[in-house]
């Protein structure tokens, strides 16, 4: 099996509480800060007793994985390792992480992704440098909490250009932050990792953003590492229309997405079948989550939503009304046509409604990760209070 010693970074692994004798395996947090540490010499850890973060500035300002168990603690962020070596990709350069900020919308009329007049394609799509590939400036930083900002220049396929700046904070949340934010009365026995970010972005130009020239949104989208016993868990309102857009990259074949009781849907997230889905604005909530039960490992995003906001669609067509996006998104990764595949991996998704912002106004979207890992009862007590659904319920879905 792979392994990092740490006596190539002493200092790196005294700075996460590590001794300096031990080798980390691959899956491991102490394996993935020592890799990330030769990447960027900047990388930021974050640290509550065993509960411990890693965020680059250099590499767009992502929060790359945590870990609730100290470094020999399982890290919970798909870190892509061979995308740091070789040359840049022209369409997108998939480094992983568990939490990074994109801005949307991907494809549409207002598509930040595709230059005017293109064909929406593959060929043709290009994720902007500044959050794709560009370094972001550490403004700020404390012993639980990270602050870093960009200044952009983006134009979209309406032929707009925009100028704007995005600030991100990003911190770690002590135990009682952790309850506090999901109202939980938690199992001792249960360890947790959570964070809380806070993503804003200004309108430094001289116009307003509005629906001719079309506008950004705020994208969090957060990776993780699938298993066989993996599946995600959204919890939907009652009404119309359906809960869910499930034809993103084609329709999701029936044996991998459940409803449950009219309130929680099932998606299989195991890394082998690629399927994106949506939820509608009208029937969002602002949480959702995850169970593996091959680790006993429970995630939860809190995130926030607006059910009078307008919501950018950000499908690769001009064809459909560019205000009739979905609110979040789950994606579950797997091959390709040709049988080549990035992953595998599966993300949990939240999008802020479009911004009509004036110049000087700023637009802002907060997105909370959580990890619980320790025994079932414990972990089934949370899903029920959060998620509003049993463990053993999820785990019969598929």
């Amino acid at each position: 099996m792979e392994t990092t010693s740490c006596h190539e970074q002493p200092h790196a692994a005294q700075q996460a509480g590590a001794a300096t004798d031990t080798s980390y395996t691959k899956g491991t947090f102490g394996y993935d800060l020592l890799f990330l540490q030769k990447k960027d010499p900047g990388l930021v850890v974050l640290q509550q007793g065993d509960a411990q973060l890693l965020v680059s500035p250099r590499y767009q300002a992502k929060v790359f994985t945590s870990t609730a168990a100290g470094s020999q603690g399982q890290s919970f962020g798909w870190i892509h390792y061979q995308a740091f070596d070789g040359p840049e990709d022209a369409h997108m350069n998939g480094y992983g992480g568990e939490n990074r900020i994109w801005l949307g919308p991907e494809g549409g009329r207002f598509s930040l992704f595709f230059a005017k007049g293109a064909k929406m394609e593959f060929d043709n799509w290009h994720t902007p440098k500044a959050f794709d590939t560009e370094a972001w400036q550490l403004v700020a930083q404390k012993a639980d909490s990270v602050v870093m900002e960009k200044s952009m220049q983006l134009t979209n396929y309406a032929g707009h250009a925009f100028s704007l700046s995005v600030r991100r904070l990003v911190k770690l949340l002590d135990n009682s932050g952790i309850d506090n934010a999901l109202h939980l009365v938690r199992d001792s026995s249960v360890k947790a990792v959570g964070y809380y970010t806070e993503n804003s972005m200004t309108n430094t130009g001289t116009e307003t953003w509005t629906a001719t020239t079309g506008m950004p949104c705020i994208w969090m989208l957060d990776m993780f590492n699938p298993s066989p016993a993996t599946t995600i868990v959204i919890p939907y309102k009652a009404g119309k229309p359906k809960p869910a857009t499930t034809d993103y990259f084609g329709e999701i074949p029936a044996d991998r997405i459940r409803y449950h009781d009219d309130k929680v849907l099932f998606f299989k997230a195991d890394g082998k079948s690629r399927g994106k889905l949506g939820i509608h604005p009208s029937r969002v909530q602002p949480v959702a989550g995850s169970y593996d039960a091959s680790h006993q490992v429970l995630t939860i995003i809190l995130f926030d939503t607006d059910p009078l906001g307008r919501y950018l669609n950000q499908e690769w067509s001009t064809g459909k009304e560019p205000f009739s996006g979905d609110a979040m998104n789950a994606y579950n990764d797997g091959p390709l046509a040709d049988g080549s595949q990035m992953g595998p991996f599966y993300e949990l998704e939240s999008v802020s409604p479009a911004a009509f912002l004036p110049p000087g106004h700023t637009h802002t979207h907060r997105h909370s990760v959580f990890h619980f890992t320790g025994n079932v009862a414990g972990l089934d007590r949370i899903s029920q209070q959060v998620l509003g659904v049993k463990l053993e319920t999820v785990q019969q879905a598929f």
